[in-house]
């Protein structure tokens, strides 16, 4: 049985990952510090697997990392693990620096220690599209150049810097993707999509930033993860793939979207408006991925369309509200990123 070693796995993405690994067949072991967006209910349908085990580990604990490479020999490493909000990151940018640049650096050089002798062991980086900035016009394809905007957005591009640099000069085992914004069940409030569901169904007003035309690109959590897994069974050693729907809506659309499908399964409370708020600092406008490189080469393409993915995910929190009782209150309601000093 092949072994798989998922960095991040409580979180978001990482999850959504496990659960679709466990499905193909793979042994599976989740390495997770357990921060703030770390959630165990995430994980609490296959827990017990036989094929799971979870580790409590931070990636920059070199020393422990070696030790589980060593002893699990995985055929693949997904490092999932990152401080992912841009609010979070205006607010508090050391903390990004440590986990998303220091706990990559670290993973490498144990990453690369385990290889000298496990030459059949790949690494596949997780990032995000926010690296190539504001693009107005266009989508960005994997050789363009990076301008991050946010603390979170030039971390990411510092690991992606990384990651590369140990493709080229100690020629790891490492292929880098950049995905577009994903949407789905299990995702951490903080996020536009979750905090719109959660205010939704405990009748608050939906906070939108500026004049909600912000665009961003969506993909349904699990067409990334079907991507993520043919990247590794196919992908080139040492390339870049973008992962992205194509499809790009605004924040105000999003939330219509949402609205009506609400509609359909409550009655909504008398508070749940559209509330503009103060823009984030240094708020991006639009973001848009050219994927065509991995629809052309490895034959994937993503099959859940805005409209049921997003009435899956509504489903899903709707019948988990345990979910959201698993989170500190703060960290679903407190405004973040509004620091400009």
């Amino acid at each position: 049985m092949k072994k798989i070693i998922v960095t991040g796995g409580l979180g978001f993405i990482g999850s959504n990952l496990i659960k679709l690994l466990l499905s193909k067949k793979y042994y599976v072991i989740n390495v997770d510090k357990v921060s703030y967006s770390s959630n165990f209910y995430n994980v609490k349908e296959f827990s017990s697997s036989k094929k799971y085990k979870f580790i409590k580990v931070d990636l920059n604990n070199s020393g422990q990392i070696l030790n589980i490479l060593n002893r699990y020999k995985p055929h693949v490493v997904f490092n999932l693990a990152a401080e992912t909000h841009v609010d979070r990151s205006i607010d508090g940018p050391e903390t990004f620096i440590k986990n998303n640049i220091l706990g990559v650096f670290n993973l490498l050089q144990t990453f690369r220690s385990h290889t000298i002798k496990n030459k059949n062991c790949k690494l596949i980086h997780i990032s995000t599209d926010e690296v190539y900035g504001d693009v107005l016009i266009g989508r960005s394809k994997e050789n363009d150049a990076y301008k991050p905007s946010s603390p979170y957005a030039a971390s990411k591009a510092s690991s992606d810097h990384l990651v590369y640099s140990y493709i080229r000069t100690y020629k790891i085992p490492a292929i880098i993707t950049n995905c577009s914004n994903n949407y789905g069940p299990r995702q951490h409030p903080e996020k536009l999509i979750p905090k719109l569901i959660y205010n939704i169904l405990n009748n608050k007003n939906l906070p939108i930033y500026g004049k909600g035309i912000n665009s961003r690109e969506w993909i349904y959590v699990d067409d990334h993860c079907e991507a993520l897994i043919k990247i590794f069974k196919k992908g080139k050693v040492g390339n870049f793939y973008n992962i992205g729907s194509n499809l790009n809506l605004n924040n105000i659309k999003i939330t219509k979207h949402l609205l009506k499908i609400a509609k359909k399964r409550i009655r909504l409370g008398k508070n749940v408006k559209i509330n503009f708020v103060k823009d984030r600092p240094g708020h991006d406008l639009r973001y848009a991925l050219n994927s065509n490189k991995v629809i052309k080469s490895l034959k994937w393409k993503p099959k859940v369309n805005i409209s049921n993915g997003l009435t899956k995910t509504f489903d899903w929190y709707l019948k988990n509200p345990g979910y959201y009782s698993k989170l500190k209150k703060k960290d679903i309601t407190k405004r973040l990123g509004t620091k400009r000093k």
